[in-house]
């Protein structure tokens, strides 16, 4: 999995319940300070679907968007396993940093 989609990811666990396109980019925008395309995040919920990492479901549809409804996601099982051996390696990485690689003399 690549950096975006393990950003996608986490965020869709971040926003719960209410995880949907737009949500999404808002949430990855505020938080990481990062210019998010609709179609880059569509094509990546979309390869997160196929992987069984996500799953989608449509919500009811409300006057307030013409009577179109939203497509909700949400983590699976799967993805909360993928989305923690991740955190888990980089955490090992991180803590197998020797003190001094990082000290620039600051």
């Amino acid at each position: 999995m690549g950096e975006f989609e393990e950003i996608v990811l986490l965020t869709v666990a971040v926003l719960y319940k209410d995880a949907y396109g737009v949500s999404i980019k808002k949430e990855i925008e505020s938080r990481l300070d990062r210019k998010v395309s609709i179609g880059a995040l569509r094509t990546a919920l979309k390869r997160l679907e196929k992987k069984g990492l996500l799953s989608s479901e449509f919500g009811e549809a409300t006057q307030v968007r013409g009577g179109k409804r939203k497509r909700y996601y949400r983590v699976t099982p799967y993805g909360a396993r993928v989305a923690e051996d991740m955190m888990e390696a980089r955490r090992q990485l991180w803590n197998a940093i020797p003190p001094m690689a990082l000290d620039f003399g600051n």
